[in-house]
């Protein structure tokens, strides 16, 4: 019986690049192995199939296909020149692949041992005042985490004892299971369920931590908190977090900052933003005033016919600048207030300092008393 077109048997044309034939090739192994296709000729459809892509996916095998036709293959498989092994299976680049999908692995193939792992990262939430923030602080913590049983100094045998070689895995910390298929016998390895690939098992657990190695302590760390830090945060303490597992190094532990606001001061960057009231005759006169700072008390010059809502700024009142020399600045916004109520004198005062004010307000003038008022006295004074 004449053999099909290499071609044919995949269904790809001739001018099918790699890609195309493996792709082909792959639907179809799946299609036909005998695992899962249970028809009478899956099996020699597969033979069929792994033989042309053994040939197509080999650019010098392929040439001379495409040049000769099946005389190129010299009596095709187990033949010189073949395609090797019983079965015609051997030494398939992308039979492997396929294998992979229905086994899980291909012959031999190993999983990793388990080595050392890094602890687990912490995280803790430390809230700081404003002025802490600002001037930095040194803080001290509890951190609740697992820490190596200092009984059994992370062996989990009760002193005195050892833990024993694994009897499922025979201390090797992998179990193989062996499989037979139509390609033969494969073995696949995966870590062993009994000693979780720790390849020991403990008999008599320590009674501090029960055999789980660790246990749970608080532990006292002292923070440094920079000056300048600013909402949300982190600092990180190196190796401050659990400890690895079988010999790997600790985690970090990050301090997260939440910072309390302020009742009088409001920060806006590195600078520190104020509110300052006056009262209208200072803002229409000017005057010499001490304004609070996060430092104490400095002198701020109003000059005559301050408007309200006008700002000044204080160098070097500010939040310092991180990792740096520099600082921001204070800003003082200034608010003038209005007295809710007069005495007969002051009343009479401003009726007589009223009468002074050449002519009425424009008509139609939506602004509030206190913002009329100043900018009358500007401009008499101005």
């Amino acid at each position: 019986m004449s053999k099909r077109d290499y071609y044919e048997v995949l269904g790809v044309p001739r001018s099918a690049d790699e890609l195309a034939l493996k792709t082909a090739y792959r639907k179809l192994a799946r299609q036909f192995h005998p695992d899962i296709n249970k028809a009478p000729d899956s099996e020699e459809r597969l033979k069929e199939i792994n033989e042309a892509y053994a040939v197509l996916s080999d650019p010098d095998k392929r040439a001379g296909y495409d040049r000769y036709g099946h005389a190129a293959t010299q009596g095709g498989p187990g033949g010189p020149g073949g395609f090797g092994g019983a079965g015609g299976f051997g030494g398939f680049g992308g039979f492997s692949d396929i294998f992979e999908e229905f086994f899980g692995g291909f012959a031999g193939q190993r999983t990793p041992q388990r080595g050392p792992t890094r602890g687990r990262d912490l995280r803790y939430t430390m809230e700081i005042t404003f002025r802490e923030a600002v001037f930095g602080a040194e803080k001290e913590i509890e951190i609740p985490r697992l820490e190596t049983c200092p009984v059994c100094q992370g062996s989990g045998a009760e002193p005195g004892t050892r833990p024993m070689r694994c009897p499922q895995c025979n201390g090797t910390g992998e179990v193989r299971r062996v499989q037979q298929t139509i390609l033969g016998q494969f073995v696949s390895v995966s870590v062993c369920p009994r000693c979780e690939g720790e390849r020991e098992i403990v008999t008599t657990p320590c009674h501090q931590c029960g055999g789980r190695k660790r246990v749970k302590t608080t532990r006292k760390l002292s923070v440094n908190i920079p000056a300048g830090v600013s909402e949300g945060m982190r600092i990180r303490l190196n190796g401050e977090g659990e400890p690895g597992e079988r010999g790997g190094p600790a985690g970090d532990l990050y301090v997260e900052l939440s910072v309390k606001s302020d009742p009088q001061f409001e920060r806006v960057d590195n600078d520190i933003r104020l509110e300052y009231l006056i009262n209208f005759v200072q803002a229409a006169l000017g005057a010499a005033v001490e304004v609070p700072t996060l430092e104490g008390v400095s002198p701020l010059i109003i000059p005559p016919g301050t408007q309200n809502g006008a700002t000044f700024r204080l160098k070097n009142q500010g939040v310092p600048v991180l990792r740096s020399n520099r600082r921001g600045d204070q800003v003082v916004a200034v608010r003038v207030g209005v007295p809710e109520s007069l005495t007969p004198q002051q009343r009479e005062l401003l009726e007589q300092f009223g009468a002074t004010l050449n002519g009425n307000l424009p008509v139609g003038d939506k602004r509030n008393f206190l913002e009329k008022l100043l900018d009358r006295i500007g401009k008499v004074f101005g």
